[in-house]
């Protein structure tokens, strides 16, 4: 999916939410641990119920891991089914992979070839030639870690070099210099507020994927005021506060209420700044 398909959808569904797909056998309903394929049983649920409010789905990578070969059988299980069921919506890989050169190109063929994800979170700290691999795959997206959301992002991200620049605006201009705003994105916390106005002073026009709303306390009225752009500029994620709003039978269905609150905020926000 370009950056034009991307806008469009947006625009049409009058949504930048992303749904992301942390799916956890200890946290699902318990009349799902029957089925064959319980993750794959929720995850289907769950997509059926959002993706009329949705433009993206992200599945972490790890909840999938770490059940070995059947999380790995689940997770591609779930990507063929929103490929072939609703192909209009973006799917990220959040593996946050990063490696010495060769290896990221086995890491690229396993997402981009194999899985055929649209996006693949990526780790930048090894420099250029652990993210390059990544970028020779036409129409795929990178997507660098930047200002994250989490409580120990402060311990590197905001060190200051000797000019005061602090790492992560030197990591998103030189990440930036490598593919471009139409193949790179960047992972911003909501919980960073104010500073999205820095980091949109260094990324004017690049898409940001916000995580941290919902559960961590992100403030989605916040991320907007300071890093929307006249494209939107956006996809903002929520996991947690929507996919494990109910442990009952009902759980799609809660789900589903709430990515439509979302969406509903969501097209507000796209009114106000005239997007829509």
């Amino acid at each position: 999916m370009n950056r034009q398909e991307l806008v469009s959808n947006i625009k049409n569904k009058k949504s930048f939410l992303c749904v992301g797909l942390d799916t956890d056998l200890k946290k699902i309903p318990q009349h799902l641990l029957s089925a064959e394929d319980p993750i794959f049983e929720f995850n289907k649920a769950i997509i059926d119920a959002t993706a009329p409010f949705t433009v993206a789905y992200k599945p972490n990578v790890a909840f999938y891991e770490c059940s070995g070969v059947a999380g790995w059988v689940s997770l591609e299980k779930t990507v063929s089914y929103i490929k072939e069921k609703y192909s209009d919506i973006f799917i990220i890989a959040d593996a946050k992979r990063g490696d010495i050169g060769n290896t990221s190109k086995m890491y690229a063929r396993c997402f981009f070839e194999e899985l055929d994800v649209d996006a693949l979170t990526v780790a930048p700290y090894m420099g250029e030639d652990s993210v390059t691999p990544f970028l020779e795959y036409p129409g795929k997206w990178v997507i660098v870690l930047g200002l994250t959301s989490n409580k120990g992002s402060h311990d590197f991200q905001l060190i200051e070099d000797a000019n005061g620049t602090p790492l992560f605006e030197s990591v998103m201009r030189k990440a930036l210099s490598w593919g471009g705003s139409d193949s790179i994105m960047f992972v911003v916390g909501a919980t960073q507020g104010r500073m999205f106005e820095t980091v949109r002073r260094i990324v004017p026009d690049a898409f940001l994927l916000v995580p941290g709303v919902g559960a961590q306390g992100g403030s989605l009225e916040e991320v907007a005021k300071y890093g929307m752009t006249a494209e939107c500029g956006l996809l903002v994620n929520s996991s947690r506060g929507i996919i494990y709003a109910s442990q009952g039978e009902d759980f799609a269905e809660v789900a589903g209420q709430k990515a439509a609150e979302l969406q509903r905020e969501m097209e507000a926000l796209l009114r106000d700044k005239k997007i829509i």
